[in-house]
């Protein structure tokens, strides 16, 4: 609890920090380049008051896009490991899903789908899922072998061993995945929009940019980090609950 109110104070003063750096840039250069606070946190409130419809739209798509890749990717990666077949072939698939640019598969969406919703849901899943799949394959490969035996010894069925042997084992590896892929995915989501979409966040900044309003950049900016942070929080709740059995290690 104290590591988490010392996080937070950080937190507290490396932003006033950047508001002052920013204030005081905000004398020396034009304020369409660099404005003000009170102009960001005026452009901050017409945003949050007319544009909510905007923040629920990018919200639910990233919520549809990352819990899909999940329930797939989780699933592949079990087959994976169950499956040394087709291990041997997914792996380089996903491999080379990975290497493919953010921007190709947003134009390979856009050439191939009508619809602005299954975009932005087709971009965030297909560069989701490969690190779902591939963190909880290594989670199963990961299970030490002594374990695996002490667990057989007692000849427990298939459903037996998954809950009690790989499900334990591989939630930690489905957490610190959800914790990486929410940040890049909440940015795979923004980029999606703002090329094929008309409502969201992603719409919102390029009409921003557009009219040459940086402060509603800025301010669309701040809302995104605010929702990062509040998704890594859940999901690091969801962590201490999930894993409250784990005790925690620290070096000395």
């Amino acid at each position: 609890m104290l590591g988490t109110l010392r996080g937070w104070r950080e937190t507290l003063l490396v932003v006033a920090a950047l508001l002052a750096t920013l204030q005081l840039g905000s004398l020396v250069v034009p304020k369409y380049i660099l404005p003000d606070v009170p102009a960001i946190a005026q452009a901050a409130r017409e945003v949050l008051v007319s544009d909510a419809r905007d923040i629920a739209a990018t919200l639910l798509r990233l919520t549809e896009g990352v819990a899909a890749a999940f329930a797939l990717g989780s699933l592949l990666g079990v087959a994976m490991g169950a499956v040394p077949a087709v291990a041997r072939y997914a792996r380089p698939l996903l491999n080379i899903m990975m290497a493919v640019p953010a921007l190709n598969w947003i134009l390979f969406a856009i050439l191939w789908f009508g619809s602005a919703e299954v975009r932005v849901f087709f971009v965030v899943v297909v560069i989701s899922l490969p690190f779902y799949a591939l963190n909880v394959y290594e989670g199963i490969r990961g299970v030490p072998a002594d374990l695996v035996e002490a667990v057989e010894a007692f000849r427990p069925t298939r459903t037996q061993a998954i809950r009690i042997l790989l499900l334990p084992h591989t939630v930690p590896y489905i957490i610190m995945t959800t914790r990486s892929v929410l940040g890049y995915a909440i940015r795979i989501t923004i980029f999606a929009e703002l090329i094929g979409t008309a409502i969201g966040i992603g719409a919102r900044l390029n009409a921003a940019q557009s009219q040459f309003r940086i402060d509603a950049v800025f301010a669309w900016t701040a809302v995104l980090v605010v929702i990062n942070f509040v998704l890594q929080a859940a999901v690091e709740r969801l962590d201490r609950r999930l894993l409250r059995w784990r005790p925690e290690q620290a070096l000395r």
